[in-house]
């Protein structure tokens, strides 16, 4: 039993026993092997209930693959590759960070704060513009400069990652 449901009253205690999920394959959510995903930007939606295999994302826990019936989970998304497999092969995207909310019926949504696909990303852009973030850093001359300025690096950085296939 965690910390959490030990510090709850007796009778709040058994309602959290209740809420207590097993693992993927003893999930209750008969969802026919596939996962549904919802995936969405502040100014589009990407997908909706669209139907894939599996999702493999960077996230600040560290990177992980979603699957149908995977236990709920709330991950925090870190810049990186946004993994999306179905029948019909894989799209990738890059996010710049947001949330994956992973449900007991096998729904995962995705809210990301911007997304493009890896594709559409021009590999001597990045670098130009990294080779620049670099330059404002090193030169800046307050803190505000110089923490919007490793903010840039860092973010330059996961897209060359994400472009050349290295991980960060």
């Amino acid at each position: 039993m965690s910390l959490f449901a030990r510090a709850l009253k007796p009778a709040a205690s058994s309602a959290v026993r209740l809420a207590i999920r097993g693992y993927a394959s003893e999930a209750a959510a008969a969802s026919g092997g596939k996962l549904i995903v919802n995936f969405a930007l502040p100014h589009q939606t990407v997908l909706k209930k669209h139907e894939v295999n599996q999702v493999d994302m960077s996230a600040v826990s560290g990177d992980l693959g979603i699957l149908a019936d995977h236990v709920p989970t709330i991950e925090q998304l870190k810049p990186g590759v946004l993994d999306i497999i179905g029948d019909g092969g894989s799209t990738k995207y890059f996010v710049s960070g947001g949330f994956a909310i992973m449900n007991p019926n096998s729904v995962l949504n995705i809210n990301a704060i911007e997304a493009f696909k890896l594709e559409d990303l021009d590999a001597q852009a990045v670098a130009t513009n990294l080779a620049e973030s670099q330059r404002l850093l090193t030169s800046a001359k307050d803190e505000t400069a110089k923490e919007a300025a490793a903010i840039e690096v860092e973010l330059y950085e996961s897209i060359q990652a994400a472009l050349t296939g290295k991980s960060k």
